[in-house]
């Protein structure tokens, strides 16, 4: 008959597919179950009153239309419901994809079933099946995994939640309404069961059977698998385990299958009182029995006699393998059973007698959580050391008896010429019988056959006893010569018989044995006191690699099947369990880097505070003072230490662990860089925390402390990059680079809709995770604080800006509120990366800001008919441009009057966007000065590729075809990033949104602009001042916010608005000529002003102004002042 699972049996190979199948999906949702996002649970109140009205339980399919009406009326949710759509379509699609094979996995088994029974697979019924050996491993497995696959959905993803994806998924995607969609039937399968996995939670009734029983599986098929799981041995683990006290442990994973299956048809386990009697004393006769505390004190101390340097050598091991093995079946059996019987996720807190069983166990069994993780360490060895001997052994193993063949076979011959009395010195008579007799022997040696080895070993004990024979008939012991030939023969031939027995099953045997998937979480109860003896003693590392490659072993059971029916999910699925097991070594190892920075914080503290750098020069008698001896050895003591720790963590060799290769060289450095990624983000959260109402600004105290905070950990970590061998500057910066981008990029999420998660974040990683702290105000981190402390304080509403000292003065006490030493000391406290970053998320408030405005000019301007009325007249009365307006004054002043209810949402949105451009220019500036300090050489190359580009493309405009950066050449996009990193961009000339044209724009300004001149007075020291600071307008805000506001629209906008200010300067000069004492009004010299600084800002030429207004008023105004 055909072999079940060759490739050519399609009764075999589908079961093979479902059963791999299975296991990839178990995968799947073990590693979504880490992705869940968190609004879906609505545990907070924020999430519950942003999100409750768009995310609905099952409770929605009573009556969508209704649900769907609530949002349609309502345009704030329909707009928050289609950015929740953008932002979460890709994950919940991956979930709805999870929970439909888990649906299709059952659908297909239950097709299977059918197919064997109606006779697809010829000569195959369910029973055949069930007879052969892998038939009924595959379907017993085959309904297992579809039990795990529904107890780790309800266990890892709470029931509401599910709803609640299942639900989204079907509002937002298309593929829904399709023909083949069988949303009904899994919204049925994984609706909420009620189950929680909360602690303490109450076991809903009848769970998990009801939920076992949402899709009907053939009855007849049940029950016969949980006959054969009943009655045979389906795995053959017995073999592995000789002695009938260990039974419960060779039948564990059968007995795990049946426990899961048995829920299948609760029938069994409610009233067929025999049945589960057989089923207790076959699978579980030693859960009650607490003789393991004598026998793993006993185990314990012969592993740890095995252990003992020189002790296992190859004789030794040869001759005892029985005694090993036993002793390693005792050692696994007792560490399964004490940490299985002890875990606290094994009892059920609500179940008094639970608690008492559980109890009495730990006083029994006298437990101590150390003594055995002391026992699972050195078993872990033991068997490490065993199976690398083995593997070695069994390598050399034809060599090595080719060549005690070839050693046993020459002393015969050697023998044989001894007793033919023909060498010399020997003083043996001639014995032609003898002679003969050797030479045959030593055919007979040569003659024995590696592969025939029943034969060989029992030719070989022939020959060793006709050797011991020989020497007592023949009296040849007389000779000690003869005597130590025949020894080392006898020797050689017994090395031949102890090589030959040397066999694999041995080491399948060991790995059988060994298995310590059990474990895959209870391990982690053992973290603690693995972290502990590592810090004690660091070079423990080594022992407990040997306990990580044990634990790979649970990797073996879910890549088995998927390797046999060679699925390509064979490689995600081994780099999920892997990575999962490399994570947890990472998590035991963390307590180095940890220990190590315990240690970098004191030395920090020393040098910073008690050691005093020497001086260049100083007096002898003044020796004594500088050498500060006790301070000096505790830095050597504790840089000792740091330094053991390194060599602890280095001397676990590259370890392959699943698929993955673990270098313990990355695994320090990761490790360092993930705790120095702790404290510096914990440090920046901390020390970025502002009172908005203290006087004065907490702002540079903060940046100074800071600062001092940064430069510790900066220089410790460049003291300590040569004792650990790392290079301590290049993680400094690329991790501080990394949490500061992360940040911004979090902050900047505020103004997106379409929001970068966690898991799409270039800067965020699984491995280096950058900390995320709850918000302490409506910023999300600490750049988000630092951003709006400083706008706080700069704000035009309460302070003046100087433009010509950069500095910020308060309005009503005249007093310096902050300056541009606030920027470099930004630039020393967050470097860079902090400077880029402030100035990113100025650029997305600006852009928040002018949509806002766009908006509001909409509301103000053009729905309300008087102030569109009041524009047209004056339209009428001003055009064409070029003339002098008649009674000027009675034409403008009765506009703004008649306008005045609009200025002041619109001063205040023109001086914030204002107020962000100063910023943006300071902290430019400051770029580009520490970039032409600090790498000038860069410097000069960015402004002379970027001069370079722009020439290149002002040519191209002038002539089409010379070359021009075509559409998916990305070197504008990168160079501009460069340009903004160095300071090298001017704020002012960024497009920062696109806009539609506007009816009135030009005007609406230019009546703006002149209906703020009166609050304003010239000042010859200052310029342009406040009158009030009651009422009050700052300058340059107002200026760099028109200009940025006319920036973002046609140009002629602009020319426009220009001419108005020229008509509205002659205009008024003209009227003033008629007095007699003819004298400038204060509004024409703000106008004036406004052109000049306009020019100025823009670095346009002159003329632009001149254009409008003719140049002896530009040249003689301040004359007349």
């Amino acid at each position: 008959m055909l072999d079940f699972l060759a490739e050519n049996n399609l009764c075999g190979q589908a079961i093979l597919r479902i059963v791999s199948c299975g296991n990839a999906i178990i995968a799947e949702l073990l590693r979504l179950s880490e992705f869940i996002p968190a609004v879906f649970r609505l545990k907070d109140r924020a999430d519950q009153q942003k999100y409750g009205d768009i995310i609905f339980d099952f409770s929605y399919f009573k009556g969508p239309e209704l649900w769907e009406s609530k949002l349609d009326c309502k345009p704030e949710l329909q707009d928050l419901d289609e950015e929740f759509r953008e932002n979460n379509i890709e994950i919940v699609t991956r979930f709805y994809l999870a929970f439909q094979s888990v649906h299709k996995y059952i659908v297909d088994l239950n097709r299977y079933l059918d197919d064997l029974n109606e006779g697809v697979y010829i000569q195959q019924t369910l029973e055949t099946v069930l007879l052969n050996e892998d038939g009924k491993q595959l379907l017993c497995e085959a309904l297992y995994l579809y039990g795990v696959m529904l107890l780790v959905i309800d266990q890892k993803i709470e029931g509401e939640v599910r709803e609640r994806m299942l639900v989204s998924y079907y509002r937002y995607s298309a593929a829904r309404s399709s023909a083949d969609s069988n949303m009904d039937d899994i919204c049925k399968l994984l609706r909420s069961t009620g189950y929680s996995s909360q602690p303490g939670a109450k076991r809903p009734p009848n769970y998990p059977e009801s939920y076992f029983q949402r899709v009907p599986i053939n009855e007849s098929f049940i029950s016969m698998v949980i006959g054969r799981l009943r009655s045979d041995d389906i795995y053959n683990q017995v073999s592995a385990y000789p002695l009938p006290e260990h039974r419960s442990t060779a039948l564990a994973n059968q007995a795990a299958m049946l426990y899961v299956i048995l829920y299948f048809e609760p029938s069994i386990l409610h009233t067929h009182q025999a049945k589960m009697r057989e089923i207790v004393d076959k699978y579980f006769p030693d859960n009650w029995a607490s003789r393991y505390a004598t026998v793993s004190e006993r185990v314990h101390a012969q592993v740890q006699q095995f252990l003992k340097e020189g002790y296992l050598r190859e004789e030794m091991v040869l001759d005892n393998i029985p005694k090993l093995l036993n002793c390693l079946r005792d050692c696994n059996v007792a560490i399964r059973w004490l940490m299985l019987h002890t875990a606290d996720s094994a009892c059920d807190p609500n179940n008094k007698r639970f608690r008492q069983i559980k109890d009495q166990i730990l006083t029994d069994s006298r437990y101590n959580p150390r003594i055995l993780f002391q026992l699972l360490l050195d078993t872990a060895q033991f068997e490490f050391i065993l199976k690398e001997m083995f593997k070695q052994m069994l390598s050399e193993k034809q060599t090595k008896w080719e060549h005690y063949k070839k050693e046993g076979s020459e002393r015969m011959t050697e023998l044989a010429d001894v007793f033919s009395g023909v060498k010399p010195l020997t003083r043996v008579e001639k014995n032609e019988n003898l002679q003969a007799w050797f030479r045959e022997i030593s055919k007979q040696i040569l003659s024995l056959n590696y592969d025939d080895s029943t034969a060989a070993g029992r030719k070989t004990v022939q020959l060793i006893q006709a050797l011991e024979e020989v020497q007592e008939f023949h009296q040849l012991e007389s000779n000690l010569q003869v005597c130590q030939f025949l020894a080392d023969t006898r020797k050689f031939l017994h090395q031949m018989i102890r090589t030959i027995n040397i066999k694999e099953e041995v080491l399948i045997t060991m790995q059988i044995v060994g298995d310590l998937s059990f474990a895959w979480q209870l391990i982690d109860s053992f973290t603690s006191i693995m972290q502990e003896s590592i810090r004690v003693n660091p070079s423990m590392v080594t022992k407990l690699r040997a306990t990580f490659l044990k634990l790979a072993s649970a990797l073996d059971l879910p890549l088995l099947r998927i390797n046999q029916a060679n699925s390509p999910d064979l490689l995600s699925v081994s780099q999920y369990y892997s990575g999962e097991l490399v994570s947890y070594v990472r998590k035991v190892l963390q307590i180095i880097p940890e220990s190590m920075f315990t240690s970098l914080l004191k030395i920090i503290k020393l040098q910073t505070h008690d050691i005093i750098e020497v001086p260049t020069r100083l007096d002898k008698d003044k020796l004594r003072d500088y050498a500060q001896l006790g301070p000096r050895y505790e830095v050597a003591k504790l840089t000792h230490a740091i330094s053991i720790f390194t060599e602890g963590i280095l001397m676990m060799k590259t370890t392959l662990v699943g698929i993955i290769k673990v270098d313990p060289k990355q695994l320090l450095e990761d490790g360092i860089r993930k705790e120095l990624v702790k404290r510096v983000a914990f440090a920046l959260h901390r020390g970025l925390i502002f009172n908005p109402r203290a006087k004065p600004s907490e702002l540079m105290p903060k940046l100074k402390e800071l600062g001092a905070t940064m430069d510790g950990f900066h220089r410790s970590f460049e003291y300590i990059q040569d004792y650990v061998n790392i290079y301590g500057l290049k993680i400094w910066q690329e991790e501080v680079s990394r949490i500061i981008n992360y940040n911004v990029e979090q902050e900047c999420n505020n103004f997106l809709r379409t929001k970068i998660q966690d898991w799409q974040s270039m800067y965020q990683s699984t491995h280096i995770p950058i900390p995320k702290f709850t918000p302490v105000d409506e910023s999300v981190t600490f750049i988000g604080r630092l951003c709006r402390e400083i706008l706080r304080i700069t704000d035009p509403k309460m302070t003046c800006h100087i433009d010509q000292l950069n500095t910020w003065y308060d309005m009503k006490t005249h007093q310096e509120v902050t300056s541009s030493r606030l920027f470099s000391e930004i630039q020393t406290t967050l470097g860079t990366f902090g400077l880029n970053g402030l100035d990113r998320l100025l650029c997305f408030m600006i852009v928040k800001e002018l949509q806002n405005f766009l908006s509001m000019f909409q509301k103000i301007i053009l729905r309300d008919r008087t102030v569109q009325d009041t524009l047209k007249t004056l339209m009428n009365a001003v055009s064409p441009l070029k003339s002098i307006v008649a009674n000027s004054n009675k034409i403008y002043f009765s506009a703004i009057a008649k306008t005045q209810k609009i200025w002041t949402a619109y001063l205040e949105a023109i001086m914030k966007v204002g107020q962000m451009q100063i910023l943006r220019q300071q902290i430019a500036n400051e770029l580009n000065y520490s970039c032409r300090f600090d790498s000038k050489h860069l410097a000069a190359a960015l402004e002379n590729l970027n001069k370079a580009l722009l020439a290149d493309i002002e040519a191209h405009y002038q002539d089409p075809s010379l070359p021009y950066p075509k559409e998916d050449n990305t070197l504008l996009y990168e160079i501009t990033a460069y340009l903004e990193a160095a300071g090298i961009h001017n704020p002012l000339n960024k497009i920062y949104i696109t806009t539609k044209r506007l009816p009135y724009f030009p005007i609406v300004n230019f009546l703006f602009l002149i209906a703020q001149l009166p609050k304003l007075q010239y000042n010859k020291n200052l310029g342009m001042v406040c009158r009030k600071p009651t009422d009050p307008v700052d300058w340059p805000p107002l200026v760099l916010g028109l200009l940025t506001l006319l920036k973002q629209f046609h140009s002629r906008y602009t020319e426009q608005f220009l001419a108005l200010i020229g008509q509205f300067i002659c205009s008024t000069v003209e009227q003033c000529t008629s007095q007699k004492i003819p004298e400038i009004p204060a509004d024409v010299v703000g106008a004036l002003l406004f052109l000049e600084d306009y020019v100025r800002y823009t670095k346009l030429p002159r003329r632009v102004a001149e254009a409008h207004v003719p140049n002896f008023i530009f040249d003689e105004f301040r004359t007349v002042l």
